[in-house]
């Protein structure tokens, strides 16, 4: 686009969203109409109209704002909130679709939004809309979950309600042992290839490969294991959306959002969007 200056990582982050969704495009996989709900929902959002919108979101639907403000359904209709990217018309959404769970991405300059979309009787709903704002530098600090890791590491406040909750808590707990003892090996296995992160305690997105590496040099890039809160699981068979509050062991709170998939019999985790709660804001 001419006259707009692009940083070298921001470029990075934003070519590799635009990379992932070409190759899904390319794979020619998914189902057309969560492409056109996400079209609608964005259009929706961006005149404003709670009627078009209200027929898109589920019933336990949250907006989740770049300050980490949690609105819930009735509460974006009453008032449809200003999207932190406000023209997606330039950008193109990098897409999954994961049979009954769809997400969308979008990155400008520093923001990010994340929209997931689930498969209800009546048709695709969204689910979560989420938005991240990068730092505007390395972050010199990266909250945790202090030395010993206790929770999300050895336990959770979360008690699974079915076998798949409980195989996901487990697969989560060993994603984040592996993130705190920087063992990259082990962190690889708990992931999907396509999986990537947004963090407001980060200045950049981080795709898979660029995590390991940091994780190979003991960098933790803002990304760090924090202490599980409270979580809200949504199930639709072999995908998993994790809905969490965390109170790390320095600075905000964060609401997080993951997707966790099924594949060849283990649970991995594509995406972790990070929004650190600038003032209370619960739903």
């Amino acid at each position: 686009m001419s006259g707009l200056r692009v940083s070298s990582g921001v470029a990075v982050s934003c070519a590799v969203l635009l990379s992932a969704a070409l190759s899904f495009a390319a794979a020619g996989g998914g189902d057309p109409a969560n492409s056109a709900a996400d079209r609608e929902f964005a259009q929706a959002v961006a005149k404003a109209d709670n009627i078009a919108l209200g027929k898109l979101l589920d019933a336990d639907f949250l907006w989740i704002d770049v300050n980490g403000k949690t609105l819930n359904r009735a509460q974006v209709l009453a008032a449809v909130p200003k999207p932190v990217i406000g023209d997606e018309g330039r950008v193109q959404p990098a897409r999954h679709d994961y049979g009954q769970v769809a997400t969308f991405q979008v990155s400008s300059g520093k923001m990010h939004a994340l929209r997931v979309w689930v498969k209800r009787s009546a048709g695709w709903r969204a689910l979560v809309y989420q938005e991240v704002r990068s730092l505007d530098a390395p972050p010199t600090v990266t909250p945790g979950a202090g030395k010993d890791c206790q929770n999300p590491c050895k336990s959770v406040q979360y008690t699974p309600k079915t076998e798949a909750e409980r195989a996901v808590i487990d697969a989560y707990m060993a994603l984040e042992t592996s993130a705190m003892k920087q063992d990259a090996a082990g962190w690889d296995g708990h992931t999907g290839e396509e999986f990537i992160a947004a963090s407001s305690n980060s200045d950049r997105l981080l795709d898979k490969p660029t995590r390991m590496a940091e994780l190979r040099r003991s960098n933790m890039a803002g990304l760090a294991p924090t202490p599980l809160s409270s979580a809200k699981l949504f199930e639709f068979g072999d995908t998993v959306v994790m809905s969490s509050r965390h109170t790390p062991d320095r600075g905000r709170p964060l609401q997080i959002t993951r997707v966790w998939v099924k594949r060849d019999g283990n649970w991995v985790e594509t995406l972790s969007y990070q929004t650190s709660i600038q003032d209370g804001g619960a739903a």
